[in-house]
This record gives structure tokens, C-alpha cells and sequence, in this order.
């Protein structure tokens, strides 16, 4: 069976390191081995987001962010999620198919309960678009972070309760495997806990200069005086740092915590050098992107077209397994 990667970003605010090294980076690197649809998912962000010109404003961004970033249009597809409108049709059949009590079982609707966030139907209802997003593009592979595992063992669910359904003898769509990016442990923020959009406790992958020292130097740390010895391993500054350094550099800065004398300002100092330096080319690439909007559409649209494509190559067989009749265009 022919690999195709899919997997999205949420378009709910600026993209911080933590959408990088827990899924961007290997989004990118992905792009030089399999076909690949990557899309910003401005539906799942309307869970959330109200504000018109922020969604608009953040789903631009996050596609400049991706091509500073290293992606390359030539070798892999990147276009926004609405742009394919076959996904809502889709959506709508698998919703047909699923237990609202497997919805109601899911972790994330829980935690984002758990948070304050109104439960609306489109918060309950994120795994079945999700499933729709990977499955419409035949999906075989998914890079998620181990958060997401069980939505990813859903969309396995509903795929087989749709081919079990309508073409037990044909499959339409295949079972796709979770590519778990535990590469990574979960990275904090600067209050401790995940970073994550909705606890605005973020360090964006472009702070720079007076917002990224404010940002850094906002890190919790415990009160371990200045020449004693720390632990390295249950701070969140070298958790960190530990994302920039080279191995070199990590060893060097771990025996520095052991050894006493080197405070925490000492390495939100050094951190805050890394992130400058790590993302220095990336950031220059932005600024140059920013100044040409036209090309940044041109790439969304390109991407979008050939995922439109895929879509309804896979929605001709929906349709006609379902019985779900169309009549224009004939």
C-alpha cells in the first residue's frame, strides 16, 4: 500500500515552539520520503476562536510560518482545510456512523472541558472532522504527539465501521497508523505545565528581542538558591534548552546545574541566545515572505487544488456506496 501522510495545525493563534518541535519539524521532514498532505485547520479552530479577522490573520500566518520554516511546495502540499469542501460532506457521513458515546470518551473533550471551554457540538464532534481530514486524502500515516492517539485510534474505528457498513468487500478507505512523535517529551511552558494556545503560557518560534527575553525570564523555576547545585532534570528552563542544544552543549550546561554557581538567570540567558540563533535563517525567510503575500496564496491554492483532487477521487466512491445522490453536473 502507497504511504500518504496527512496531518494538520490548528489555526487558533501564533505557533509556538512546542507546534514545532512536537509536530512541524516532522512534518517537514516527512516531505522528502512520502506524499504528504498537510493543511491549517481553520474548522477545528472555530471550536474556540470567534474573532473573524484573527482566524483569517492566524491561518496566513501559520502558512508563512510553514514555508520559513523549510517547507517545500515543490515536494509536498500545504493549503487550508476549508478550501476542500468535500470535507464537511464527509464529516456529516461519518457523524451518521458514530456513537456519541465514544465522543463523550474522548480525552481531549474532556481537558478542554476541564479548561472552561463551552462544550459545543463542534468541540464533541473534533474527532469525526479529524477522521474526515486524514481519510478523505486516503490517509495511511498520521505523525501526532502521544496526546493524540486515541483520536487517531478512532479515526481507525470509523474507517472500518465504513467500509464494515458500505463495502465490506472493496474498501474505500484504508487503516491508518499513528506515527507517534515521542521523539519529544511533552514541552512546558513557561508556568510549568504543556505549552498550549489555550493556557497562554507560549514561546512563539518568532519572539524575538524584548518579547522573547519577557517571555523566557517568565519561566517558573523553583527557589534553589544561586551557588548551590540544581537539578537539571526537573527544570523547565533545560527542558528547554534541551530542544536547542547540541549534546556538547547539553552536557556542558547539565554539569553547570550540578556542580553550583550557575543560577537560573544564567540559563534563560543562554536559552534565550539558542532560540535567536536556532531560528535566525527561518526568521529572515518570514520577513521576505511577509512582503510577498501573492506568493504565499499562490502556494495555498496550488495546495489546495491538488487536495480537492484527492478529495474527490475518494468522495466519487462515497457517494456511489452510499447511494447519496447528485444530480448537477450531469
Amino acid at each position: 500500500m502507497k504511504t500518504i501522510v496527512v496531518s494538520g495545525i490548528q489555526s487558533s493563534g501564533v505557533l509556538h515552539i512546542g507546534n514545532y518541535f512536537g509536530a512541524m519539524r516532522q512534518h517537514i521532514a516527512l516531505q522528502d520520503k512520502h506524499e504528504s498532505y498537510y493543511f491549517i485547520v481553520n474548522y477545528h479552530a472555530m471550536t474556540t476562536v470567534r474573532d473573524a479577522d484573527a482566524l483569517h490573520r492566524h491561518t496566513l500566518d501559520a502558512a508563512v510560518t510553514y514555508l520559513a520554516l523549510g517547507f517545500d511546495p515543490e515536494k509536498s502540499n500545504l493549503f487550508v482545510q476549508s478550501d476542500v469542501p468535500e470535507l464537511a460532506e464527509l464529516t456529516w457521513i461519518f457523524m451518521c456512523l458514530t456513537p456519541v458515546s465514544h465522543l463523550y470518551k474522548s480525552v481531549t473533550y474532556k481537558d478542554k472541558i476541564a479548561q472552561g471551554l463551552s462544550p459545543n457540538s463542534g468541540l464533541l464532534g473534533y474527532p469525526v472532522l479529524q477522521a474526515a481530514d486524514i481519510l478523505i486524502y486516503g490517509g495511511t500515516l498520521v505523525p501526532v504527539g502521544a496526546d493524540q492517539k486515541q483520536h487517531i485510534e478512532m479515526t481507525r474505528n470509523i474507517a472500518q465501521r465504513f467500509n464494515t457498513a458500505y463495502c465490506v468487500d472493496d474498501p474505500i478507505f484504508p487503516v491508518p497508523e499513528p506515527y507517534i512523535l515521542d521523539s519529544v517529551a511533552i514541552i512546558p511552558g513557561i508556568d510549568g505545565r504543556k505549552m498550549s494556545k489555550s493556557y497562554g503560557n507560549t514561546i512563539g518560534i518568532f519572539d524575538e528581542g524584548a518579547t522573547l527575553k519577557k517571555r523566557i525570564r517568565s519561566i517558573v523555576t523553583d527557589s534553589t538558591p544561586l551557588e548551590d547545585p540544581k537539578d537539571p532534570d526537573s527544570d523547565n528552563v533545560f527542558a528547554l534548552i534541551k530542544l536547542f542544544a547540541d549534546k556538547d552543549q547539553e552536557a556542558e550546561i547539565r554539569e553547570a546545574y550540578v556542580r553550583g554557581g550557575y543560577g537560573y538567570g544564567h540559563a534563560k540567558k543562554r536559552l534565550i541566545s539558542m532560540i535567536t540563533d536556532y531560528f535566525g535563517e527561518a526568521r529572515e525567510r518570514r520577513q521576505d515572505l511577509i512582503k510577498h503575500p501573492d506568493y504565499v496564496l499562490d502556494v495555498l491554492r496550488e495546495g489546495g487544488r491538488r487536495g480537492r483532487e484527492q478529495a474527490k477521487r475518494f468522495m466519487d466512491r462515497v457517494r456511489s456506496a452510499t447511494g447519496l445522490m447528485t444530480t448537477y453536473g450531469e
